[in-house]
């Protein structure tokens, strides 16, 4: 069996969404977490892949697993296992992914909002908990970063809900949501998405608003300003992409950013995100200051 890393899409983390260990962030802490991204694209990839069947992909996800644990031959695996070691950090959020992925082989819809946020528990809660246990922050973190994490997820859906059904036959907006909305699934194949996948579509991302909302706290509740900093970008982008995707269709019209429209947003959060930190900062000083 060829490595898995051949069988890579050829994406990297400079062509995500969303910022993956950005020069924001510290560098004694971009090690880990690109060795983690890394083995995360390979297991997305296998999951993906068009021309694997089932079992050989559950396999090498089994075999990537393997080498999570130091007894494969994979080397992202083997990889991301040395650096958990040297920092101490648990395989427990990549193990986590891999059982994500296992499920976008075996589970091709999802009924209802409950169960896409359960699927979203193991493919993208996870990725923000390891990003803050990198940087030692508390667990008391966790539930707004998994707010976040979702709605980021469930962004990546609606932007790709057309390539998904088309290429994977894979679909993630929930069945009951289309059914309300009288469409069925075939309809995210065609060429234009009809006024009531818009309305479908539209309203998804308003529950994804409400997902974004609950993570607000986030920035403000983390000890490492460089991670606060990233966190704003993240949440100004995913702002964005939200309202776009209430107005555009993701079937027809373009819904990711330039690389100039991400730049200029995430410029725009990082400073208001450090005004904003410095002004708490100041304002906790004065505190302490006040007999």
């Amino acid at each position: 069996m060829t490595a898995s890393a051949q069988l890579r899409s050829g994406k990297g983390s400079r062509d995500e969404n969303f910022p993956v260990a950005s020069r924001l962030i510290k560098r004694r802490h971009r090690p880990a977490i690109l060795a983690f991204y890394e083995f995360v694209r390979v297991a997305d990839d296998i999951a993906d892949h068009p021309r694997l069947d089932s079992a050989e992909k559950l396999a090498r996800l089994d075999r990537l697993e393997a080498s999570l644990l130091g007894a494969g031959d994979e080397p992202e695996g083997l990889a991301l296992h040395a650096i958990l070691g040297d920092r101490g950090l648990s395989a427990v959020h990549a193990r986590n992914l891999l059982n994500a992925f296992r499920q976008d082989v075996t589970k091709l819809r999802y009924h209802n909002w409950d169960e896409l946020i359960d699927y979203c528990t193991r493919s993208a809660m996870p990725v923000g908990r390891f990003v803050l246990d990198v940087h030692g922050e508390t667990r008391d973190t966790w539930p707004a970063s998994d707010a976040l994490c979702a709605a980021l997820q469930i962004i990546n859906h609606l932007q790709d809900c057309a390539a998904d059904y088309r290429n994977l036959d894979r679909v993630y907006v929930p069945l009951d949501a289309l059914a309300a909305c009288g469409i069925e699934v075939e309809e995210l194949g065609q060429s234009h998405a009809s006024p009531a996948l818009k309305d479908c579509l539209r309203g998804l991302a308003g529950r994804t608003a409400t997902l974004l909302q609950q993570s607000q706290g986030l920035e403000a509740s983390v000890n490492d300003t460089r991670l606060a900093l990233e966190i704003s970008v993240i949440q100004s982008l995913a702002k964005r992409l939200i309202e776009i995707l209430q107005y555009r269709d993701p079937l027809s019209e373009r819904v990711h950013f330039t690389k100039a429209e991400a730049l200029a947003i995430a410029a725009a959060a990082g400073t208001r995100g450090l005004l904003r930190r410095l002004m708490r900062a100041s304002t906790q000083s004065r505190r302490l200051q006040t007999p």
